[in-house]
């Protein structure tokens, strides 16, 4: 899939979800949240849901979880512009509430066609309903900071993923703020382990079907690695960690 077909791509996906009445989220919505960020990345978040601040201006975290977002991402030399940004949810549920387990299946053939465009190397789970699309049955208190293999049938054909609090939750937890800061500076290695991942899977295919070598698709974005890690292109300065704040009616989660 060439570059301009990966954004026709999405923007198509994008154009069905601000037009959706799958499920009962329509009906009170502003605006839709397709999701946003840059269609040549290897990684993709996935956070749960808009909150006010998203149902408003019809993008994904642009509130104060935004802002720690963004924050947790300079931390390791990422800007937003970097990847791409969505939620398993396109609507803001009422008063921030869960989402609902239909409102969830009504959402996830976009997520799911989403990621099939993208084919990221690394998807990142922000909060639990996030994460459990792709960790079933975790916890969230023991599989933060964890990666794990990715379910083709989630979209993400050849992927790990990696867990995370939601940024809303750690604007109401130092603890959590703290620990979330460490978990982000994980990415970068599990990033470098998707790429070898998909690296060896590639080979493998070309041994058995040499005539239709299997590339891995996504342009690089710009990490921190370890010493030992391949060579990647250079990161721009990291920010500093900034400090705690509250979010009562900002971006959907809980932990």
């Amino acid at each position: 899939m060439t570059d301009a077909e990966r954004r026709a791509a999405l923007e198509a996906i994008a154009e069905e979800v601000t037009a959706c009445t799958r499920c009962r989220l329509h009906a009170g919505r502003t605006r839709a949240v397709p999701g946003e960020g840059n269609p040549d990345t290897e990684v993709v978040f996935v956070g749960e849901g808009p909150g006010f601040n998203e149902d408003r201006q019809g993008r994904p975290f642009v509130g104060r979880a935004g802002d720690l977002l963004v924050k947790l991402l300079a931390s390791i030399g990422w800007r937003r512009e970097d990847v791409f940004i969505t939620n398993v949810v396109k609507c803001r549920p009422p008063d921030n509430r869960d989402p609902e387990p239909d409102e969830i299946a009504a959402c996830l053939p976009y997520l799911r066609r989403q990621l099939n465009v993208l084919d990221p190397a690394l998807v990142v789970t922000l909060g639990r309903h996030s994460m459990g699309r792709f960790m079933p049955g975790a916890r969230i208190s023991q599989a933060h900071g964890t990666v794990r293999p990715v379910d083709p049938e989630t979209g993400a054909a050849d992927a790990l993923v990696y867990a995370l609090y939601h940024p809303a939750a750690a604007l109401r937890s130092s603890e959590v703020e703290r620990v979330s800061y460490e978990d982000v500076a994980g990415i970068p290695r599990a990033l470098v382990d998707a790429r070898r991942r998909r690296t060896e899977d590639a080979e493998r295919a070309e041994r058995v079907n040499p005539a239709e070598p299997a590339v891995p698709q996504g342009t690089a974005v710009a990490v921190a690695p370890p010493a030992s890690a391949p060579d990647v292109r250079p990161a721009p300065a990291a920010s500093p960690s900034p400090s705690p704040g509250t979010a009562p009616d900002d971006q959907l989660t809980l932990f």
